[in-house]
């Protein structure tokens, strides 16, 4: 029998098995829709502590969100590579279906934007192509079982049985978005707070913080701030304090000449990174309200307005409070 190790990042779950045969060996998983690349060499790590040995890897092709879904599959890939050992590609949604038993049935996996990827299947067999629609579209007829996630011991059951998927499969356009070009982001320190405070004033001249406020902020505990550079250019800053039960982002800015190129997103990303690492369950902010630049940003990465917060900056002018939970 060959011992196949199983894996799959195509949904929120990040799921490591190690097969023989119709013996499981190791099995395991972990929630969390950001945490792929930083979760599944751990897994990894585990499984090949239980069983070393390893003839064929078998991974989840998808559908599945993209960044989470490559992430697994470039693994896959480069561990069969350095094995010198076959990889075999399996459908996502087909693995969920050869868990359901008999019967015809639509399998769904979140796809986020309050859309599913979805698949009919009859016994076990795909008989419609994957594509991606929202709940409410899906087919009325079936019985429908909602975002799935693949067992991988399914997909190295369908590794020894079905063809290879070869190509990753993607139904719509990739959620990933590339750094932005050119642009670094290193630690603030005290030799960059002219230009920080000279950046605030011309961002926020009704209401900016003072420069005795960024060396106080600075200075302080439990925080950590960060500036992107552009040519030896500072053209962004953004702050992150850490309070035991949650994070909160204090600062998150871009120079107007540098704005729409990914600067605040990639700011974004490393503010939520650090707080992930600090255990944290809860990443707070707030945003002006109407401010239809950063709004769009926030909802992207999964936050969502829970509060208001009235003459927050200023007389008449009210902060939305967003709230991230970081375990989802």
């Amino acid at each position: 029998m060959s011992k196949i190790l199983a894996i799959d990042t195509s949904t929120n779950r990040t799921s490591v098995a190690v097969v023989d045969g119709e013996h499981v060996i190791f099995s395991a998983f972990h929630d969390d829709p950001l945490a792929h690349g930083e979760v599944l060499p751990k897994l990894v790590r585990d499984a090949l502590q239980a069983c070393n040995e390893i003839d064929l890897v078998a991974v989840g092709m998808g559908p599945g969100p993209f960044t989470g879904l490559r992430v697994g599959i470039a693994f896959a890939q480069s561990f069969a590579l350095a094995r010198n050992i076959p990889w075999h590609g399996v459908g996502s949604l087909d693995a969920i279906a050869a868990g359901l038993g008999s019967g015809e049935v639509v399998v769904t996996i979140d796809a986020r934007r309050k859309e599913v990827f979805w698949a009919r299947f009859k016994d076990g067999i795909r008989i419609t192509e994957p594509d991606v629609a929202s709940p409410l579209m899906l087919p009325s007829d079936v019985a429908v079982h909602h975002n799935g996630s693949p067992d991988p011991v399914h997909i190295a059951a369908l590794a020894l049985k079905e063809e290879s998927v070869t190509q990753a499969i993607y139904v719509r356009r990739p959620d990933a978005h590339p750094a932005p070009k050119g642009v670094t982001f290193r630690a603030m320190n005290a030799m960059d707070l002219v230009s920080v405070y000279a950046m605030e004033k011309a961002s926020y001249p009704e209401d900016p913080w003072s420069l005795e406020q960024f060396k106080e902020e600075l200075a302080g505990k439990d925080r950590w701030y960060i500036v992107a550079e552009r040519d030896g250019k500072l053209i962004g800053y953004a702050g992150i304090l850490h309070r035991g039960d949650a994070c909160d982002v204090l600062t998150l800015t871009v120079d107007p000449d540098a704005r729409r190129q990914g600067i605040g997103r990639e700011a974004l990303r490393r503010l939520i990174d650090w707080a992930r690492n600090k255990k944290t369950p809860t990443i707070m902010l707030e945003v002006r309200q109407g401010n239809e630049e950063a709004m769009p940003l926030y909802t992207s990465f999964g936050f969502v307005p829970i509060s208001k917060r009235a003459n927050y900056y200023g007389p008449g002018i009210t902060a939305i409070v967003m709230r991230k939970e970081l375990t989802k």
